[in-house]
This record gives structure tokens, sequence and C-alpha cells, in this order.
């Protein structure tokens, strides 16, 4: 199903792109994506039916975000799954900045697992507004590695992709990480098995040998929901593993507590000589910064967001921390609230001690704002994702389906939005921009959720440098 804008300013965009892109793989410095990169003028984003009314395939959809384009804020592509229930969730790209590099490198390919079916799919973007799908790999093919639910998405500098899997092949622990090669078949596993039992998300830091994994939970405790009683049973994780990136090997665990409860999103700062990561634990509501001290890891918690009393609830609420991001120029820590309805930025010029200087409240339990355009916000900003030049802040708000029905039920009935933010990097400031809505509630089939975003010429959360 395809559709097509009326922007007719595509070749520019395409020229533009080869001429500042390296082997059309990425830049050759952080500074240098803030400098060289052109306003971003389309969005990747997953929209999904897994949980709701509509029984479809999810798809991965193309929305405008040029506001001189005639289709500003509308979704001009869909690239439909050929199976019913992935639940797509992260992806990512075949190569990135890390792959500058590699002979022949191209970013192109966006890799895209349903992290409910284990299916991984390969989508085609060398026309940007009209993305194709070219292949999948079949979950039997990646269970035979005795791996399942993948999650996060990077290139890796030697050309490969390489998959963290949340669960092995029965949806039980331990997890591990798959790689594939650039066909897009799979090359094997990059761990050794045992070597961790939960996962989650991880980011590597090539020049500092050193990778870190974080934790959820195991496939069959998250997917049906959030149980507490799992939490006290000790099924959702609190540790971090770092890893030797060379001998794929963990030389450090680091269990965070009970301030640490589940640690999801792993963050370093994008200059390639750093050795300050953060890492938020969602149900715990903290922010740790990770760094090197005389050659050991350290998790220091910088950031408490304080549980809110509210009426439904039997306990406090948490923030619960679902996604962050780092500005490009590693002058900004940005992270959502999900349950409070909330996102905060912070100064974090001292990697120690970040300084809040601004906040939005919208949608979730708390939220100040609970429309725009007359739509209303159900769920808390949940997918994050900032321009390279760091002055305009994207997000949905979707977590997962299951957990979306215990918390925000709404967001399967009226499908999900996705809102942008103005960003002052200047002043610190944050302005929700009133005049921009995508509203996923809208499609023909019905209203669907709204996952991660994606742009094609890179990212904060996507991009790492050799």
């Amino acid at each position: 199903m395809s559709s097509h804008s009326e922007r007719t300013d595509e070749a520019h965009v395409h020229e533009g792109h080869h001429e500042h892109h390296p082997g059309a793989v990425g830049y050759e410095t952080p500074q240098a994506a803030i400098e060289a990169s052109t306003r971003e003028t389309v969005a990747y984003v997953p929209a999904l039916y897994v949980g709701t009314e509509t029984d479809a395939p999810d798809m991965l959809t193309v929305v405008d975000v040029d506001p001189d384009s005639s289709t500003y804020c509308e979704i001009i592509d869909r690239v439909e799954m050929p199976t019913v229930g992935d639940e797509l969730h992260h992806f990512g790209w075949n190569a990135c900045s890390s792959s500058c590099h590699v002979e022949g490198a191209e970013r192109r390919y966006l890799v895209v697992p349903g992290n409910r079916s284990s299916r991984i799919h390969i989508i085609d973007t060398a026309d940007r507004e009209n993305p194709e799908l070219i292949s999948v790999i079949e979950p039997e093919e990646v269970y035979e590695y005795d791996l399942s639910a993948p999650h996060t998405v990077h290139c890796i500098p030697d050309g490969q992709i390489m998959i963290s899997m949340l669960g092995d092949a029965d949806g039980d622990l331990p997890g591990g990480f798959l790689l594939l090669n650039e066909e897009f078949e799979i090359e094997g596993r990059w761990d050794t098995p045992g070597d961790i039992q939960m996962n989650y998300d991880y980011w590597y830091q090539p020049r500092r040998n050193v990778m870190v994994s974080s934790e959820w939970a195991a496939p069959s405790t998250y997917q049906p929901g959030f149980d507490l009683e799992d939490v006290e049973a000790g099924k959702y994780g609190q540790r971090l593993n770092v890893w030797n990136w060379e001998d794929r090997t963990v030389e450090q665990t680091i269990d965070l507590g009970e301030e640490g409860l589940v640690p999801l999103e792993v963050r370093f700062l994008h200059s390639p000589e750093s050795d300050h990561a953060y890492v938020g634990a969602a149900l715990s509501s903290n922010m740790f910064h990770l760094y090197r001290d005389d050659g050991d890891w350290r998790a220091e918690n910088v950031i408490d967001v304080e549980s809110r009393e509210h009426e439904d609830w039997d306990m406090p609420v948490p923030g619960l921390i679902t996604d962050l991001l780092i500005s490009m120029d590693d002058r900004y820590l940005f992270f959502a609230n999900w349950l409070h309805g909330e996102v905060r930025m912070y100064d974090i010029s001292d990697p120690s001690t970040p300084r809040l200087v601004d906040e939005l409240s919208l949608g979730g339990l708390f939220g100040d704002v609970r429309e725009v355009q007359g739509r209303q916000i159900n769920a808390g900003p949940q997918m994050l994702q900032l321009s390279l030049d760091g002055e305009r802040l994207y997000f949905t708000t979707s977590l997962y389906s299951t957990w979306d029905d215990q918390f925000f039920p709404a967001e399967g009935e009226q499908g999900s939005v996705m809102l942008k933010v103005d960003v002052d990097p200047r002043r610190g400031t944050m302005t929700l921009d009133e005049d921009f809505l995508v509203d996923f509630g809208t499609l023909p089939e019905g209203p669907a959720r709204a996952h991660e975003i994606r742009w094609p010429d890179g990212d904060c959360t996507s991009d790492v440098w050799m």
C-alpha cells in the first residue's frame, strides 16, 4: 500500500544526502552530524495492531515532518508486514557512522524485528518516501540459536548487524545477542550462551573497548503484562553487564540494587573518547551515571524521580523512565516519565551532576496538557527522538501492547499520537509545538500504536563513532 507526497524538492534532499554522507553511511564525527545535516523531512515509525480490535499486520509508516510539504504531519506511505502479531518495537540500520571505513557500506536498509513474534524484517529505503520490504527472517531460523524476542538493533563496525535478544527459544532465560551478516543472513551468536541471563538494550564504545547491556525480563514474564509479584520474585532485572568489546566477554556486572529496578535504555555520550553513559532504571525511576574509575566501571544514581500519589492507585505512582537520549553535542540529556506524563531536559556539561533546565507535563496520569488540536493525549511521552541539530524533539506514546492496556487502555482504543517539542539549546528550554500532531488513531483499518522513531540520515539513538 503506497502513497506519494507532493514535495517537489525530493531530488535536492537526496543530493544533500549524498553530499554530506561519505559513502552514504554517516558522518565522520558527531560535530559533522550537527553542522552538515539538513532538517529531517521524513520519519520512520512503526504502527502496531497487536492488542487492538483490528486484526491486521503491524506496519512501518513514513511520516512527513517537512513543514514546507503539502502533506506535513501525514502518514505518506506504509509498509505492511506479511504476518499478524509481530509487535514491532525497536529497529535500526544496517550501517551507521561506525561503518564509515567499510568499503561499499550504505545506510539503506532498516532491520525491523517483531519482539513478540521473533520475526525479523528487512526494508529497503532507497526510495526514502516509499520503502519496500525485501526479505524476512522467520522465527524458526532465530530459534535455532536458542534465542527469541529481538530488541535493540545496532550496526557494528565490521559491517555486521547485532541484535539484543531477550529470551531463549522458549521465551525464557537466558537471552543473548544475534549477528546478521551483510546479506541479512544469520551469522550466529555474538556471545557465548549463558554469559548473561536477562537482556534488553546495549551500546558499544569501540575506542574504549566496552559495551554495556541492560536488563528487562524474560519474554514469558513481560509479554503477558506487568505483575508486581514478578518484581518481588526477582524476575525483573537490576544489573548492568559491562563487556570487553573485542573479546566478547563480560568483565564486570554492576548490581544497581533497589534504586536500579529494571534498567532499560543505555546511552553513551556521542564522543568516541567518552567514558560516560546514562542508564534509566524504569521501575525505581532513577537515572544512573555510568563512568570508568581506575579501570572499573561505576554507576552512580544522579537523578531521582519522586513517586506521586494518585486516587486510583493503592501505591505511589513511579515516573517510569522508559526512554532517554543525549543530544549530539553531548550537552543535554532528555528522558520520558511515561506514567507521570513528563519529558525532562538536563544540562550534562558536567556528566556527574545533571542540572534540570526544563520539563514538559503532558499526557499520562498527571500531565497538564491533556489534548492537542482537540485530540486527547492518553499515555505519557514514551519513545523520544531528537533532530541532529538538537532543536526539535519528537515523541510517541505507546510502550508495549499489554502494558498499554493495563495502564492506559485508551491508547489501544484510540491509537497513539506523535508530537513535537521545539528546543532552544542555547537557553535550555522546551516548548510544545501545538501545530504538530500525527494521529495514529485515524488509520483506515483502525487506531494503531506508534513506537520508535528513526531518521534516514541517522539519529541520536543509533549512531556510534569509531
